[in-house]
């Protein structure tokens, strides 16, 4: 292995001098080079900080690791400490000054070549060696262990003859370099490239700029109008404003064509005089030239678009790089060159590495096509982006995800190194697996077999096996056929990532990734060694293929699949086969198990991995809890597939485990006091529960429990007596056995509960002797699920309540339910409870959010389908005409057939391409605005079982008081259109909203596992306990660890690192340290922008965070045009009605109080306030410190009648609250004195005006700017960070 980028390549022999597949590593990470033999040498941490110029981080880190982890898990969480300081060696390279390089002993000669490929002056370089006194250092070779090289060395840069590939390297590297500001590849969605907006408001880094430079003694004012849009009570949603105009992103033009040249390959004559390949160039100058690339380098040849002439003109302009040629025969070339790469470096790094996945925006503006011939070589390859530059060609992609997993893993660097590995190859494969999924619907490959209908057809792309998402042979037909076909790949992937995260040494998933694309599911796989060669029926040793008629078991499968069911709360179980022979299993029967040629042990199909969903699976003569069926459960459900999500059953577990405890505990208190008060007879709770059901048993020890147990203290110290005693006693033992009965445990000695996720699937039958069991088993099913619907859905809605989860759109709705154990499809159960809700009001904004999220969700189903039917002539017409029926007020919204530009109706029809659903189907043009309404509302009520009352899109918006373009920006996200970034005119009832030009793209949807890096997830939980403890330098140290082992793992870019760079930066600002909070932050913002999107309510969260700290750095501009920004995003997201508008709002109107805007500052105070009091209820204390806010800034306006008002109100609202002894308490009274006095004096002065007219001797009155300090500490409050040390 060697570490390139921050990442591991899996191709043992790499070839080092690869630009391409190299992105620029950040902070410190650990290299573990492994020869060529595969033995593992030393480990090091390295420093590879960018430029490598920060030895501190390095030193300090040193420091840091002799005390991190001296106290608990020391034996468990080595950390790897450097043994060597860097040093710093002179580098020579031709036509450049000698220059110093700051280099740390473990690193490679590949690391120096790559810092020079990326330095401003060296970076035209690609083709070169370094030596040292005359010899040329391996580029594998660690600095430390080449002889000589030390403090003060000189190494040479030497240009050494290219070869073909050398040479694509080196033009495909200048493109790189042409393109670096370019924004299209993120537009596009390719290269995992995405947008960020940052720089923009911070106007380029976030230095010193934006301080308020003082003239004299007076401060200079800085503008702090809004636009109009962001104002509150504005209606306006504009939608130009997500992507401002970067002026960098203006390309200076160094060439208008760079490209191959139609007279490749050279020709054997030319070959033998060193031609490896021809450029055809285009300068700014207009100037044509043909570019020979040869071993010695670039040179002008003769030949001209039609003629060959390979020999050298004259000048021939020999150069060894390509920028060095066109520099002498282009002056625009040089000029522009140089200052794009000025450009480039000034560019934080985090704008330009790739991000790990892809992301995709839904906004683009119209973007110019340029020729590109790195881009047009790449579309005619096969390959997949780098494979040219791995020595075999294609990736086994299943080798590598297995053999990843199999590295050792005993101590935390080969962890690290594992999961490195392991992260990498999944990222690579999610790319690979979603290009091939988009050539298969493009119709761009072709299928394995070729002769069935497109809907069965199966292809091979890149070693990946790609399926559709149909039912085919009717293989789903009992269970809800197309639908259930529908659902089964994301229960896989779900049963995927299940397996994979429990991780058993010896047992193998399949890299499994879901794409949806063009109204297609696509399933990738990678494929299992000899499965193609063999049928399926010899190869299943383990499991059932037909749903469990024919059903085998294998003793291997069953001790690997022991070790999960644990974890995963798996009952291992038994089953009967068609022979009425027993099998017994340890995971559902559809689970299959195949062993390789390569002898690894698969398992595959893994739906089942979690038990049913009773709630949406009636079954015939069993009845549900009184919970559920209270709520109308049991429901018919689109498939039979509905299952449990783990989060519940973890959270199911853990509250039965609570129960187990106080049963316990409560059991032992009665036999105490039986034992106290020597009577016998008294009946004990063992009694009832052997009469009462288990249900009635948890409710009767439920009630009495509460009222006889103070805390739950008790209850834990009990039962840890219970475990101490190792059931020697028999009367503990009774004790525990009972409280097992009574919650469901499997085992009677000790808690266990695990369930048969066998249980109602058709077709499986259980031998006689397990009748009790599988009764045991359908109980804790169908407590489970009403367990889902009494426990789970409250608390998600008590949580919305007290402001503990606030989603703002539908991803974080999504995330909020999945939290808590809850499938969408129970969406609409959750908006029925909160409308019954006596606290309705206070819910509102969670109630729009899910009413929006359920209407595009419908929506999205309509689309599915509505897309299958569409050819791909057709598409941009065919989604225009979607959103118009979906979003305008036109009422008669009418598809444009698209005129057939180049052939007639007639031939068309015979050559119809064979792609999945293709043919001349223009039925979708038909669809019309009420029609689509009256679908959405049919869906809504068949799939959510909620019922939305609106024919139109404009009923809905007036209902429920949602927006058209949140309503755009939620259906484009769930569907993969981008759309062009203009002012659209929803409610115009004369024309469309959208044309088909405004339809740029179609991008898939992709789910795939995250492969988690598991030791810095640890450090970075313990970092937060400790921070909540209050023991903020070790937390900060050990969450700083956290961050090198997450930079480790998942290279710089990642949602987790950015989670780690907030409160990294909360806790520097907390301790006082502004400007590295300001640091660690604004790459949060950045990282949140490029790797959730611009507008995700996270990077809103960031955005606020930022400004906070830019304001206490004194950088007012900045932090006001931080504060816009994510006004602006939030409207467009959520609208204005939200809880945290009130923050943010606040936030706003304290810092134009501070720059003495106080008008504006009212408004946005104002606006706080009537949102605080909406949401927190007029008694809340957010409410009197809103309250307190505005008449502050009232009082800086001298208008004390009004400031006396609020005060008072918020003098109440302490006094009931805290009472009268509480400081907040006094501090109002105090205040309220304050304000009195004020009014009594202005008062005065009026009357004396009144009285003497001009002569009046006027008191001169205290009017106070507010100081920075004072708004900064209310800052702190209302963003509750409460402790500022003193500096």
């Amino acid at each position: 292995f060697c570490c390139q980028d921050g990442f591991l390549c899996m191709a043992d022999c790499v070839e080092m001098n690869d630009y391409v597949s190299f992105q620029q590593c950040i902070g410190c990470y650990i290299v573990i080079v492994s020869s060529a033999t595969g033995n593992s040498a030393d480990t090091a941490m390295v420093n590879g900080d960018g430029a490598h110029e920060h030895t501190e981080e390095a030193e300090s880190k040193q420091d840091r690791n002799g005390e991190a982890d001296g106290g608990e898990e020391s034996n468990e969480q080595e950390v790897i400490v450097i043994q060597d300081t860097g040093f710093t060696v002179k580098i020579q390279a031709p036509g450049t000054e000698l220059f110093d390089l700051q280099v740390s002993p473990q690193e490679m000669v590949q690391e120096i070549h790559q810092v020079l490929m990326d330095r401003e002056d060296t970076c035209h370089r690609t083709c070169f060696s370094l030596q040292l006194d005359g010899n040329v250092l391996d580029n594998f070779a660690e600095l430390k262990s080449i002889e000589g090289v030390q403090e003060g060395s000189l190494l040479k840069v030497v240009e050494e003859p290219y070869t073909v590939r050398e040479a694509r390297i080196h033009v495909r590297h200048i493109r790189d370099l042409l393109k670096s500001l370019d924004p299209s590849d993120a537009y596009n969605g390719v290269d995992c490239n995405s947008l960020s907006f940052l720089s923009i408001f911070t106007d380029g880094d976030l230095g010193d700029s934006g301080e308020r430079k003082k003239k004299g003694s007076e401060l200079e004012q800085i503008d702090c109008t809004p636009p109009e849009h962001i104002l509150p009570g504005s209606k306006e949603r504009p939608l130009v404003p997500l992507q401002p105009q970067n002026k960098d992103w203006k390309p200076m033009q160094c060439l208008k064509v760079l490209t191959m040249s139609g007279w490749n390959p050279p020709p054997g004559n030319r070959k033998m005089h060193g031609d490896l390949m021809y450029l055809y160039i285009v300068t700014v100058e207009e100037r044509h030239v043909s570019v020979t690339a040869s071993t010695r380098g670039f040179y002008l040849n003769q030949s001209t678009t039609y003629t060959f002439n390979p020999k050298p003109a004259n000048p021939s302009f020999l150069s060894h790089s390509l920028v060095e040629l066109l520099s002498q025969i282009s002056p625009a070339f040089k000029k522009n060159f140089t200052a794009l790469q000025k450009k480039r470096v000034q560019r934080h790094p985090f704008e330009r590495i790739a991000t790990p996945f892809q992301v995709y925006s839904w906004t683009a503006p119209q973007v110019d096509h340029a020729m590109d011939c790195v881009r047009a070589e790449d579309a005619y390859t096969s390959r997949l982006g780098y494979e040219e530059h791995i020595p075999g060609q294609t990736r086994d992609w299943n080798e590598e995800l297995q053999t990843t997993r199999e590295l050792s893993r005993k101590n935390l660097p080969e962890r690290l190194l594992r999961e490195r590995a392991i992260f990498k190859v999944h990222s690579d494969f999610a790319a690979a697996a979603t290009r091939g999924a988009m050539a298969v619907i493009d119709g761009n490959v072709m299928a394995i077999n070729p002769g069935e209908e497109t809907r069965m057809q199966m292809f091979i792309w890149n070693n990946i096996f790609f399926s559709l998402g149909f039912d085919v042979r009717d293989h789903y037909r009992e269970l809800g056929g197309d639908a259930a076909a529908h659902t089964a790949p994301t229960n896989d992937l779900n049963g995927v990532r299940a397996y994979g995260a429990v991780d058993v040494e010896g047992l193998y998933t399949l890299g499994t990734v879901v794409v949806d694309y063009r109204g297609y599911r696509v399933t990738a796989q990678s494929i299992i060694p000899g499965i193609l060669e063999r049928e399926q029926e010899q190869s299943v040793i383990y499991g059932s293929i037909d749903f469990g008629k024919t059903v085998v078991s294998h003793s291997k499968y069953l001790e690997l699949l022991d070790k999960t069911s644990r974890p995963l709360k798996v009952q291992r179980h038994s089953v009967l086969n068609d022979k009425n022979d027993i099998v017994e299993l340890c995971s559902s029967v559809e689970c299959k198990g195949i062993i390789g040629n390569d002898g690894r042990h698969y398992i595959l199909d893994l739906l089942r991995t979690f038990p049913p969903d009773l709630n949406f699976l009636p079954v015939d003569g069993e009845e549900l809890p009184p919970e559920s069926q209270r709520q109308g459960f049991p429901r018919q459900h689109r498939h039979r597939l509905a299952c449990l999500r783990q989060e519940l059953i973890e959270a199911f577990v853990e509250h039965r485990y609570l129960l187990f405890m106080k049963m316990a505990a409560l059991q032992l208190m009665q036999q105490k006091a039986n034992k106290d008060s020597n009577k016998t007879d008294t009946p004990s709770i063992t009694e009832t529960s052997e009469t009462s059901t288990e249900s009635e048993t948890e409710e009767i020890s439920l009630k009495s429990l509460e009222e006889s147990i103070p805390g739950l203290a008790q209850a834990k110290e009990l039962a840890e007596t219970l475990v101490a005693e190792d059931g020697s006693d028999p009367k503990s033992r009774e004790v525990v056995l009972n409280a097992c009965k009574a919650v469901g445990s499997i085992s009677n000695t000790s808690f266990d509960i695990r369930f048969n996720p066998d249980i109602f699937s058709p077709g499986v039958r259980f031998p006689d002797d397990s009748t009790d069991d599988v009764q045991k088993q359908k109980q804790l099913l169908k407590d489970a699920a009403a367990f889902l619907v009494s426990c789970q859905i409250p608390s998600l809605v008590k949580d919305c309540l007290d402001h503990s989860a606030l989603p703002m759109d539908g991803v974080t709705l999504t995330e909020a339910l999945h939290q808590r154990g809850i499938n969408i499809r129970y969406l609409g159960t959750v908006l029925e409870f909160v409308d019954k809700t006596p606290a309705k009001a206070q819910l509102q904004h969670f109630y729009r959010i899910g009413i929006s999220d359920l209407i595009t969700r419908c929506a999205k189903h309509i689309f599915k389908t509505y897309l299958q039917g569409v050819e791909l002539s057709a598409l941009s017409a065919a989604v225009s005409h979607f959103l118009n029926c979906f979003l305008s007020s036109f009422p008669d919204a009418v598809a444009h057939l698209p005129p057939d530009e180049l052939v007639s109706r007639r031939k068309s029809r015979k050559r119809r391409n064979r792609v999945p659903g293709s043919g001349d189907n223009t039925a979708w043009a038909s669809l019309t605005p009420s029609e689509l309404w009256k679908n959405i509302a049919s869906e809504a009520q068949s799939y959510y079982h909620f019922t939305v009352q609106c024919e139109s899109v404009d009923q809905v918006v007036e209902k429920y008081g949602l927006q058209k373009i949140t309503l755009l920006r939620e259906i484009s996200i769930k569907t993969g259109i981008q759309i062009l970034i203009k002012e659209y005119n929803f409610d115009s009832r004369h024309k469309p909203a959208f044309t088909e030009e405004d339809i740029l793209n179609i991008f898939p949807v992709v789910k795939h596992v995250n492969p988690k890096a598991s030791d810095a997830f640890h450090f970075f939980q313990s970092g937060q306990a400790k921070v909540q403890q209050g023991f903020l330098k070790e937390g900060c140290e050990l969450i700083n660890e956290a961050l090198n082992l997450f930079n480790n793992v998942y290279g710089a870019m990642h949602v987790e690192i950015c989670a780690c760079l907030r409160l990294l930066a909360r806790l520097n600002y907390i301790m006082g340290d502004h400007p590295e909070a300001l640091s660690n932050q604004q790459k949060a913002v950045l990282m949140s922008e490029r790797v959730l999107g611009i507008e995700h309510p996270n990077t809103i969260q960031e955005y606020m965070h930022l400004a906070l700290y830019c304001f206490a750095n004194g950088q007012l501009s900045t932090a006001l045009k931080l504060l816009y920004r994510a006004r602006y995003l939030m409207l467009l997201v959520c609208g204005e009605d939200h809880p945290e508008m009130a923050l943010l709002d606040s936030n706003i109107g304290l810092v134009l109080h501070g720059v003495m805007e106080y008008d504006l500052s009212l408004r946005f105070l104002e606006n706080a306030l009537t949102i605080n009091t909406k949401y927190h209820g007029p008694r809340s204390l957010k409410v009197a410190l809103s309250h307190h806010l505005v008449a502050r800034a009232y009082e800086s306006k001298a208008e004390f009648r009004s400031a006396l008002q609020h005060e008072k109100e918020g003098y109440t609202i302490y006094k009931n609250q805290m009472g009268e002894a509480h400081e907040k308490t006094k501090e109002s009274s105090e205040y309220l004195k304050y304000l009195t006095q004020q009014a009594v004096a202005l008062q005065r002065t009026m009357n004396e005006i009144y009285k003497n007219g001009s002569n009046a001797s006027i008191m001169p009155l205290k009017f106070t700017a507010p100081s920075m300090a004072s708004v900064l500490e209310q800052l702190n409050i209302i963003n509750g960070i409460i402790f500022i040390p003193l500096r």
